[in-house]
């Protein structure tokens, strides 16, 4: 999995509300200011950075802007290169496509927190 640049990262409690196969990109003005141009959409396929599934993040009702989705470049996978999204294989992506439902929460944690750190101990049962 690849996350998006520290600067950049999302991280908080969002929900999933909107899912897409093959989606269409269509690049905000800042990422189009911070990588150069590109078209004002890119229609879903093969060459989308946004690979073969994508599930967008919203807080509320409202987009974050911030996705979970594949990529066309899997050299990247375990590098923080995206800009704030989180990165998949397409066969991870579309595994997590097919087991999540809209409204599913989504926990993100901010950089340098673990999961681990922030699991409560269970008490052992002895008996």
């Amino acid at each position: 999995m690849a996350v998006g640049e520290e600067a950049l990262a999302f991280s908080g409690v969002a929900t999933v509300g909107r899912m897409a196969e093959w989606p269409d990109w269509i690049p905000t003005p800042e990422i189009q200011a911070r990588l150069g141009p590109y078209p004002s959409r890119v229609p879903g396929g093969p060459a989308n950075p946004l690979g073969a599934r994508a599930l967008y993040l919203y807080a509320g009702n409202k987009d974050t802007l911030y996705r979970i989705h594949g990529t066309n470049q899997p050299e990247y996978i375990g590098q923080a290169i995206s800009s704030g999204c989180i990165r998949m294989t397409n066969e991870d992506v579309i595994d997590l496509f097919d087991r999540v439902k809209p409204g599913a929460t989504v926990v993100v944690l901010p950089p340098g927190r673990s999961a681990w750190l922030m699991a409560k101990p269970v008490a052992s049962r002895s008996g």
